[in-house]
């Protein structure tokens, strides 16, 4: 049946098992990943992987000739409720994991952005689904620094043995999006590094309109050294009054203007979104996106199987609602950044 990835992420997050709690004060943890390892990596834009698959024949992967590179964190996938397991965070040998995220992540978001930039996507120990969750609540922390220090790794070497001093793209979603945040702060916000940065699509995750010092909210479609940021609620989403997103200064962007005002967008401006596994090629018009206070709001998305979809929370599908769209402002991004020739901006050499 032809469903949005929103189905099969959303099934992980009604599993009630969780790993065995920590007697005291420290989590096991699997072996550490290390990144010179081709294996340890989801994408790589000169292996064949997820990240090189394009919807329909119209749309081909551009990786071989792009002059920037992007560097993805994927969401969470890691979900294990066997009985006994004792991981609060995932172990990079477990191959059922990887193809998961390889199936997943890559084709429905790692792809959108290889028409721009070669696609760079480590594996890391990412944090158990229920660390976002009451029951994982005590152990969120220590899980989550375990998942973002394989990231900080992963990112280090790629700049070290891959960047080559060329524009950089920071793309993200979910607890991605809570390692990106991170990143940004360490690597780029007032460091040498912010002079590389196209922009960074922080998606799927509350960030602050003031969380960087010099790094502010994209407010123009070919604006760079910038973030993007959003949060997709169908239309009749009503929030409680303590819900996260309802923070006055969390940023939204929408993805059909890339401005942050409060117009509705029509549908006629999404230039296609895509079911899971591209099964349906591109969808046009698929969605209108309307950005209200903390969040993006938009219109229940038609398509064969649709009467099985009743969330009104659309997280898991912030890139799909979109992805042309996300797709084209990559490109143009990167252009324009190319264009600029900004005061210090880097060689780009291949």
């Amino acid at each position: 049946m032809r469903l949005l990835i929103f189905g099969s992420l959303l099934l992980l997050a009604g599993c009630a098992s969780v790993p065995k709690l920590p007697e005291g004060n420290t989590l096991r943890t699997p072996a550490a990943p290390d990144y010179a390892q081709e294996q340890n990596w989801a994408a790589l834009p000169f292996r064949d992987d997820g990240a090189d698959r394009t919807p329909g024949d119209d749309l081909e992967d551009g990786q071989l000739a792009a002059r920037a590179d992007v560097f993805y964190l994927h969401p969470t996938i890691y979900s294990d409720t066997r009985r006994g397991n004792q991981y609060w965070n995932a172990n990079l040998r477990d191959e059922k994991l990887n193809a998961s995220v390889d199936n997943l992540t890559l084709p429905n978001h790692a792809a959108i952005f290889n028409a721009a930039a070669k696609v760079y996507a480590p594996r890391y120990r990412q944090a158990h689904l229920k660390v976002f969750y009451p029951a994982g609540r005590s152990v969120a922390e220590q899980a989550l620094d375990t998942a973002y220090q394989d990231v900080l790794v992963a990112f280090d070497y790629y700049l070290e043995n891959y960047n080559r001093g060329r524009p950089i793209i920071i793309a993200s979603h979910s607890q991605g999006t809570t390692h990106a945040k991170r990143l940004m702060a360490d690597r780029f916000d007032g460091k040498p590094l912010r002079k590389q940065l196209v922009a960074a699509y922080l998606v799927g995750m509350p960030v602050s309109k003031r969380a960087y010092e010099t790094i502010p909210v994209c407010d123009r479609p070919t604006q760079t050294g910038c973030f993007v940021s959003w949060r997709t609620y169908r239309d009749d989403f009503k929030p409680d009054a303590d819900y996260r997103d309802t923070v006055p200064d969390i940023a939204v962007v929408n993805p059909l203007s890339w401005t942050t005002g409060p117009e509705k967008i029509p549908a006629e401006e999404n230039l296609g979104g895509v079911l899971y596994n591209y099964e349906a090629g591109l969808l046009p018009e698929l969605v209108w996106a309307q950005v209200r206070g903390a969040g993006l709001f938009t219109n229940k998305p038609k398509f064969f199987g649709d009467i099985l979809f009743n969330t009104r929370n659309y997280h898991v599908g912030d890139y799909n609602l979109f992805w042309m769209n996300i797709r084209k402002n990559a490109v143009d991004r990167v252009e324009a950044f190319l264009e600029e020739g900004r005061e210090g901006a880097p060689p780009t050499t291949e």
